[in-house]
């Protein structure tokens, strides 16, 4: 992919495709981690004298049509607040993706200036299978530019008008976040040093099994092919179905009892790969799921009906740390437990420590993880690289080609 900062800039209007899906209470960002990372490709552009307008969408709006979408929000305006505060500078918001509004904000900026458009989701097109729907919706895109930088890893996974199909009308290039991106995924994929281990967490089993599958090798057509992990470490939601394949009791837990045969296909896939899955030896427990819940150790694997767990127990978080202390490449995606109640944080802490303390690659894959090491404090540079995109990073691991990579690869 060409970079960025190959391009000729000053003078041009550049449209960046940037990831700005911040979580919001109300109106206020309560993590506003992506759009920090969005910072260093911006600023470049704006300090090479670029006028930069910045595409974007935040959350999943609902309706029909873009009134009904627009009317019901999110707004990127306090994105677009915080965006100015951070980079010292007024950032206009346009009242649409890209209609008067923008056209009009995109005719009459001057060099170093930035400009947001509104939530690009507002426009049905964006999301729409439909190639000619989604094109029209990217022609007054690029109407509105002279070139595009696709800086939004998060979204990178997404066959979407604002990722996938403008920068096949305009001359691109990969921003900063977008290349850092990649090249450490690259290293977790092209013989990473090892042991390598993977930490899996999370709710749902049935998101992850496709990417579990291509570690242990059985999505491999060579069968002689090594397993890309060497341990995988199982916790969340997700390995309540693990255990249950096993036969144990989870309770009240998430369990997701259609996914039962596929999660024994992957554990037998393991067992004659060499991979080892470390599952859960006790829990955290409650009644109920709510942060004034009364916590409760159970010892062994098995939980007892009326319960449900909501966090790894002490013993596998010793466990846990035991199995990551000789690892040379951790990639960890999905938190063990529910970090946002106090109560039940223990074990994200605990895992989130251990990682750090690894004398090799690691990487935290982004989405609730990433948002996890923010909650509870914990320092960001005790790892090799948070990643931005939690879904992205799954799906460049399971092998599928993410389309707004292979926009940018395009240079056609």
């Amino acid at each position: 992919m060409k970079r960025a900062e190959d391009l000729d800039v000053a003078g041009q209007t550049v449209l960046v495709r940037a990831d700005l899906n911040v979580p919001l209470d109300g109106s206020a960002i309560t993590d506003d981690g992506r759009i920090r990372a969005s910072l260093p490709t911006i600023q470049d552009l704006v300090h090479r004298g670029a006028a930069v307008i910045v595409c974007a969408h935040l959350g999943r709006p609902k309706g029909d049509d873009y009134a009904a979408r627009a009317a019901g929000g999110p707004s990127l305006r306090p994105v677009a607040t915080r965006l100015a505060e951070l980079l010292g500078q007024p950032v206009t918001l346009a009242d649409d993706v890209a209609g008067e509004s923008a056209r009009v904000i995109a005719e009459t900026m001057d060099s170093g200036e930035v400009a947001l458009l509104e939530n690009v989701r507002f426009e049905p097109a964006e999301t729409s299978k439909d190639d000619a729907v989604r094109g029209e919706l990217a022609a007054r895109l690029a109407a509105l530019a002279d070139l595009y930088v696709g800086d939004g890893f998060g979204a990178m996974h997404r066959k979407h008008a604002s990722v996938y199909d403008v920068p096949r009308l305009l001359p691109h290039a990969a921003g900063q976040l977008v290349l850092a991106e990649v090249a450490v995924l690259r290293q977790l994929t092209t013989n990473p040093p090892r042991p390598y281990v993977v930490v899996l967490g999370g709710a749902k089993v049935s998101d992850k099994l496709a990417v579990i599958g291509n570690l242990v090798g059985s999505a491999s057509p060579h069968p002689t092919t090594p397993p890309r992990a060497d341990r995988l470490l199982i916790a969340g939601g997700m390995a309540y179905t693990f255990l249950a394949a096993q036969g144990h009791k989870v309770g009240n837990s998430l369990l997701e009892t259609e996914q039962i045969p596929q999660v024994s296909a992957v554990l037998a896939d393991a067992a004659k790969a060499g991979v080892e899955v470390v599952l859960p030896v006790d829990h955290v427990v409650a009644d109920r799921f709510s942060a004034d819940a009364e916590p409760e150790v159970v010892p062994g694997p098995d939980i007892p009906d009326g319960k449900l767990g909501l966090d790894i127990g002490p013993a596998t978080r010793e466990l846990f740390a035991r199995k990551l202390a000789d690892a040379k490449t951790v990639f960890w995606n999905g938190p063990p437990g529910v970090f946002e109640f106090a109560a039940f944080a223990a074990g994200t802490r605990a895992l989130a420590e251990a990682i750090s303390q690894v004398a090799g690659l690691t990487v935290v894959g982004g989405g609730d993880s990433a948002a996890a090491v923010r909650h509870l404090n914990l320092p960001p540079d005790a790892y090799t690289h948070i990643s931005t995109g939690g879904g992205a990073s799954l799906e460049y691991l399971e092998g599928r080609t993410l389309p707004g990579l292979a926009a940018l690869e395009d240079t056609t």
